[in-house]
């Protein structure tokens, strides 16, 4: 059985790629648009990884890695945040509320497989 993966993003044009690329690896891909959908999906179906962007309507990325964090049942879920706010100041607090892994928008389709891949296989966080 494959891994559920959710992605979050509220551009409609990367979260098809996105759920493409990650169907073909065989992932059980789910989507949210915004903050409120991605912390109801993962109420809903537990994803093993979550590739989230900041900027979201209603909760931004950030928060939602935080309140990921916050909960006990959800420590195991690994989070990419996948984002074109690409200053060190940004990377620096994604990874320190929790994020696994920082990747900037544009993305390489492969970085991104490869980051998915070795985060699934691992039961240690990367600090990429």
């Amino acid at each position: 059985m494959s891994q559920p993966v959710l992605v979050v993003d509220d551009e409609p044009s990367i979260v098809h790629a996105l759920s493409f690329l990650l169907s073909r690896a065989d992932l059980d891909v789910r989507v949210a648009y915004d903050g409120e959908e991605a912390l109801a999906a993962i109420e809903e179906h537990s994803p093993a990884l979550v590739l989230l962007d900041v900027m979201l309507p209603k909760l931004d990325g950030f928060e939602i890695c935080k309140m990921i964090r916050a909960k006990p049942e959800w420590q195991d879920i690994r989070i990419i945040m996948l984002t074109a706010r690409g200053r060190d100041a940004d990377r620096q607090k994604g990874l320190a509320l929790g994020a696994d892994a920082y990747l900037t928008k544009p993305f390489s389709t492969r970085e991104v497989l490869a980051q998915v891949q070795k985060l699934l296989a691992s039961d240690v966080r990367s600090e990429i």
